[in-house]
């Protein structure tokens, strides 16, 4: 009896940071234990070296242990050496080893009646998922091992949401693991979980940097590294330290010279050492790919060759491993001069990446994942436009935005809670409508909403990808479908703050170098908040003289840095446009050189050259009736509608209480033209849930994804649902966004607030231009000749 209490009490020591004294008790209790307990003190033992960082020396216990524990009364033991030894290999990425000591686990676990054990071991088979890569297969183990730990053992909860935050992660979601791992340090703090607590600040860490924060990544790394140190774990504390290293690279200290980098060469080199001797090999390579790039940096080539010499090139499960060795061959091929073979690498490194982006059927996830290839997509755009070469640079930008569009959209299967959520979504969405229209509000009911859209989002994650994606486009095949119709486009990228401008016309490229993007930014968003200013509202003749030339000066300004040094390349054609970051809001039509031109706005040249095959391609069956909305709280909706009526005779037209979710989405599908007039909303904090109002609840943009033949035409004549989010990788989310991604060839949609007595006559016209024969961008162009401060765009093939 005193030998197992000295046991107990040995790991108790241990979690409170006391590694020796609990190892020093162990010793005491092996006096006292009998031979039948030695695999139970072995596996004890072991867990300690195992939180203390020794990995090497607790794995060799768990093995010496596993045989002796295998006879006789230690089957719970057993269990939980298997899964400890398991924790061991993942932490090395050893990946099938963990499985197959899980298996054995959970199958013990199931025989002796241990369902804690089984809901751990389930949870560390999401570890391996996530590991492997298979992120969605991941988050849907780690919601199962959720529901059994309500039940059997809530106290494990805390590290479920750490590991879950760690998934979220490699799929690049930053915003929303940080906000996974702030929820549960103080549950680390209370529970005196130590290693936890400085593993959780350890990956805010990894948030923060991926995030853009380099700063904030130090300060956690820092504070995850003390608490490792104090606890005497070296090995947990060398990869605080690796992650501090790479934060000080994403961002050396201003006017740092060209010691610094070779600092931290040196301080890498030191580093991938002690971590090769710690057992962690692919931390170890991790450490000398920053080594070997900091050696470029510093001007020395040679000793980064060298030293990339000595990297292991074998095959890994580390994702962020394989990019970062991509990135460190191209780098030093750059510094060689060899540019080709730089490219080659960007090229391998980005196709790894569009892989694992086409696991997912999320498009939440397959946007996110776009960040984790923003530096490999900087050195192949910054090496070409070094070349001077349009081509190379179309080539580059091409294959490093809105990638997302280049996989095929998944439709989820049924899922009864989704479908309950959606359900109480929506009609708590109505509720608090209209608290807002009433001048009240429902706090309680917000706060419900902002907790299903979580479950919702969570849910979608685990759909699964197929695996395939379109190739990348190639210049010469844009520029053939362009020289078709006699267009012209206009790609727009930003490289180190400078817009650059690609136009492509006549089969030919050519590259302009325009304006610093803050100052366009900004202009931009004045531009949108003048707009929103005069929208449905009588305004003092001084406040509107004000706006309006507010308003004109913006407009002169983009067009003096956007248009006006490309204008003379553009001919006299139809225009598509490819912005960047905040320029995928810009009103296009209302720049004084541009008004009554038709133009199209795009995502990529390659998401619009796909858009055109699929307008010209044959329907499986012939398109549906033209769908005419008018939504709830619009005093013009209904007479809208019914002038549209009247150019679509056999339209379907619901209005008022008949304009419920269930028979628009029902409607939408196969529709040849969807036009709502309803309120909408661009939700920036949660995109896929902006929404446009309908008689019973909102219909939001994660609804659209679920169309199993989205309509061939989308108008959206109210609100600014036209704007979006644009995330790392120029990726878009929104609810246009949502219609694009899910197929629908055009959309058209205003991106500031649509004043209500311009969008009848607008659209009236734009409906008749558009039977009469006009593409939808030309008809868009001719029916706002007359309202010239009509925000409405053209998205997509136009």
């Amino acid at each position: 009896m005193a030998g197992r209490l000295l046991t107990s009490l040995a790991h108790a020591e241990a979690e409170l940071g006391n590694s020796r004294f609990g190892l020093r008790l162990l010793d005491e209790a092996a006096e006292l234990l009998t031979a039948d307990d030695r695999g139970v003190l072995l596996q004890q033992r072991a867990l300690i070296l195992m939180r203390a960082g020794r990995s090497a020396e607790a794995v060799a216990l768990f093995d010496r242990a596993v045989p002796l524990l295998g006879h006789g009364r230690h089957c719970e033991v057993l269990a939980r050496t298997l899964l400890n030894r398991a924790v061991l290999h993942l932490t090395a990425g050893r990946v099938g080893p963990a499985r197959e000591d899980l298996g054995h686990c959970r199958r013990l676990a199931g025989r002796h009646g241990l369902p804690l054990v089984a809901a751990k071991a389930l949870h560390n088979l999401g570890c391996c998922d996530h590991l492997a890569g298979d992120i969605p297969a991941a988050l849907s183990a780690f919601e199962l091992a959720e529901d059994a730990y309500r039940q059997w053992g809530a106290g494990f909860l805390p590290v479920l949401r750490l590991d879950r935050a760690r998934a979220l992660l490699a799929a690049g979601l930053a915003i929303e693991a940080g906000a996974e791992l702030d929820g549960v340090q103080e549950l680390f703090r209370r529970q005196r979980l130590s290693q936890d607590h400085a593993e959780a600040e350890l990956t805010r860490a990894v948030a923060a940097l991926l995030a853009g924060d380099p700063a904030a990544a130090r300060r956690w790394a820092g504070r995850a590294q003390r608490r490792f140190l104090r606890r005497g774990n070296q090995a947990w504390a060398a990869l605080a330290e690796l992650l501090r290293l790479r934060a000080a690279a994403a961002r050396p200290a201003a006017g740092a010279a060209a010691a610094r980098p070779a600092a931290r060469a040196a301080a890498a080199a030191e580093l991938a050492d002690r971590l090769v001797a710690l057992g962690l090999p692919i931390d170890a390579e991790l450490a000398g790919w920053l080594s070997v790039r900091a050696l470029v940096a510093a001007g020395r080539p040679a000793e980064a060759a060298d030293r990339a010499a000595t990297l292991p090139a074998r095959p890994t499960y580390s994702l962020e491993l394989r990019l970062v060795g991509r990135l460190g061959r191209a780098e030093l091929a750059l510094a060689g001069g060899r540019r080709s073979a730089a490219f080659t690498q960007l090229r391998a490194g980005l196709a790894t990446l569009q892989e694992h982006r086409s696991r997912f059927g999320s498009l939440d996830l397959q946007v996110g994942v776009a960040s984790l290839g923003v530096e490999l997509a900087e050195v192949g755009l910054a090496a070409a436009l070094d070349a001077g070469s349009p081509r190379l640079v179309f080539d580059w930008v091409e294959r490093a935005r809105a990638q997302a569009f280049r996989i095929r959209p998944v439709r989820p299967p049924p899922d009864p809670q989704v479908a309950e959520a959606l359900a109480e979504l929506r009609q708590l969405r109505w509720v608090s409508r209209q608290a807002e229209l009433t001048g009240g509000r429902e706090p309680a009911a917000l706060r419900r909403c902002a907790e299903l859209e979580r479950l919702i989002r969570a849910r979608s994650w685990q759909v699964r990808g197929t695996g395939r994606s379109s190739a990348v486009t190639g210049l010469r095949a844009v520029a053939t479908e362009l020289d078709q119709d006699g267009k012209a486009m206009v790609t727009y990228a930003s490289h180190r703050g400078q817009l650059i401008a690609l136009v492509v016309r006549a089969g030919q490229a050519r590259l302009f170098r325009l304006a610093g993007y803050a100052a366009v930014a900004e202009s931009t968003q004045r531009l949108l908040s003048d707009l929103d200013a005069l929208a449905g509202r009588r305004l003092p003749a001084r406040m509107e003289s004000v706006i309006m030339r507010s308003l004109a000066s913006q407009l002169d300004a983009l067009a003096r840095d956007l248009v006006a040094p490309v204008a003379a390349a553009l001919g006299d054609g139809e225009l598509v446009l490819a912005p960047t970051m905040a320029l995928a809001s810009l009103p296009w039509g209302l720049l004084p050189p541009l008004a009554g031109r038709p133009v199209s706005v795009v995502p990529s040249a390659s998401s619009w050259l796909s858009a055109r095959r699929a307008a010209r391609a044959e329907p499986a069956s012939p398109p549906g009736p033209a769908v005419l909305v008018a939504g709830p709280g619009l005093p013009n909706a209904a007479p809208e509608i019914r002038e549209l009526a009247r150019i679509y005779p056999g339209g379907r037209q619901l209005v008022g209480a008949e304009a419920t979710v269930g028979a628009v989405t029902g409607l939408l599908d196969g529709a040849s033209v969807a036009h709502l007039a309803t309120h909408g909303h661009h939700d920036r904090e949660n995109v896929l849930f902006s929404r446009l109002d309908l008689a019973d609840g909102p219909l939001m943009a994660y609804d659209v994804q679920q169309l199993a033949v989205p309509p061939r035409l989308a108008v959206l004549s109210a609100c600014d649902v036209g704007r979006s989010v644009v995330r790392p990788g120029d990726e878009l989310l929104g609810f246009t966004a949502a219609l694009l991604y899910t197929g629908t060839p055009t959309v058209i949609a205003g991106v500031s607030r649509v004043p209500d007595e311009a969008a009848v006559p607008v659209m009236t016209a734009f409906h008749r231009a558009r039977v009469a024969g006009a593409g939808p961008a030309r008809a868009l162009a001719e029916a706002t000749q007359a309202r010239p401060l009509t925000p409405f765009v053209c998205f997509g093939e136009g």
